[in-house]
């Protein structure tokens, strides 16, 4: 059993898993998933399924690979990864990734470990998306551990940062279990994938004051997702408008609208990068410095392997050349690849609200594709 420490957070174990399976189908929405993940299956196949495991490890070979292979061939046209030869199996990692898609980019993860001999890791899973029970028994079945929202409350936030350092280091160091965690607190919504210093800060809480030490020890491996079309990118050039404008405060429904749209729509091609882990030579140039600056200098180390791995496709490249109004790129895409993503950017216009300056939109819009070309080349150089 998992140290009592870190119930309020932590995944479930395997003694919890049969007692969370009856949680599940018993509640009242399991028939509504149950028939949209499986409608040609009998909603009692899908119970039985579930009443009958033992392990977290069968819920995720049995049930949650299913569900994201389900995934991968309905929307997703190509499915890639390189770097795995970066990973040893024997070890555990705390994955450092870009954050695209609410779900997808750590559950889409999890298969490729699974099917290469390699263990799942936990996952960060913010606790604003714990929108009901069901998704706090799935989550938890899943490998997924809580993290709380930023608070107005200063006390309250240092709190439970020390608290997720803790349990992120314990898990590491002391379970040899795996964690992957997005570099930045929600989404990267402009296409800029920047790792939030605050996150570093956060790691160390639980570290000893040696800089270098407290971090290294962590074993820290950058994974980059790319995809050739992003998830939610109407929805993200939206929101980014109206923040703008001032404050944005999230509708009710809105995350899970995200989540559903991020599964449900069309990917094209996605990539996953696996960078070579940091050792504690990568940081020794930076022991001494203030604690902010040793902070930040992380963050733009992994920030370098990130963006440096991020597999650009025709539409960024198509993307930023009409940001720029060049074909400077024109050799990276041919005019079918630019039509079709001119009739996407045309579409995905067609759902603004009325009120909508239309060409800051587009701009904001483009920038989301073009903006991984820009961060590729500054860290290339």
């Amino acid at each position: 059993m998992m140290n009592n420490e870190f119930d309020d957070i932590r995944p479930y174990v395997d003694s919890e898993l049969p007692a969370s399976m009856q949680r599940i189908v018993d509640n009242p929405i399991f028939t509504v998933i149950a028939e949209y993940i499986y409608p040609e299956r009998p909603v009692e196949v899908l119970r039985e399924k579930l009443l009958s495991l033992k392990s977290i490890n069968e819920f995720q070979s049995q049930v949650m690979y299913d569900i994201n292979r389900r995934i991968i061939t309905k929307t997703i046209s190509e499915f890639g990864y390189g770097g795995l030869e970066n990973i040893d199996p024997g070890k555990a990692y705390l994955y450092v990734a870009n954050h695209r898609d609410i779900m997808l980019d750590a559950a889409l993860l999890q298969n490729i470990f699974m099917e290469n001999g390699i263990a799942t890791s936990q996952i960060s899973f913010g606790a604003n998306l714990m929108i009901n029970d069901i998704m706090v028994e799935i989550g938890r079945s899943n490998k997924m551990f809580k993290v709380e929202r930023p608070s107005s409350d200063i006390r309250k936030f240092y709190r439970d940062s020390a608290h997720l350092s803790q349990y992120i280091r314990h898990s590491l160091t002391e379970q040899n279990s795996s964690v992957w965690i997005a570099q930045r607190n929600g989404r990267t919504k402009d296409g800029v994938d920047r790792t939030d210093r605050g996150i570093i800060s956060m790691f160390r809480m639980s570290g000893s004051e040696d800089l270098v030490r407290s971090i290294a020890e962590l074993n820290i491996l950058p994974v980059t997702v790319s995809y050739e079309w992003e998830p939610c990118d109407i929805q993200k050039a939206c929101e980014i408008y109206a923040t703008r404008r001032g404050p944005y405060t999230k509708g009710e429904y809105e995350d899970l609208n995200s989540i559903l749209t991020g599964v449900q729509s069309s990917k094209g091609r996605v990539h996953y990068e696996f960078s070579k882990p940091f050792s504690e030579q990568d940081f020794e140039s930076l022991a001494e410095l203030s604690s902010t600056d040793f902070n930040l200098q992380v963050a733009a180390l992994i920030d370098a392997k990130i963006c440096s791995a991020y597999h650009l496709w025709p539409n960024n490249y198509i993307a930023h050349d009409m940001l720029s109004g060049s074909d400077e790129f024109a050799a990276e895409y041919t005019a079918e690849e630019k039509q079709r993503f001119v009739e996407h950017i045309t579409k995905c216009e067609e759902s603004i609200p009325a009120d909508f300056d239309r060409e800051e939109l587009r701009e904001i819009l483009l920038g989301i594709y073009a903006n991984a070309v820009n961060s590729k080349i500054l860290f290339s150089r």
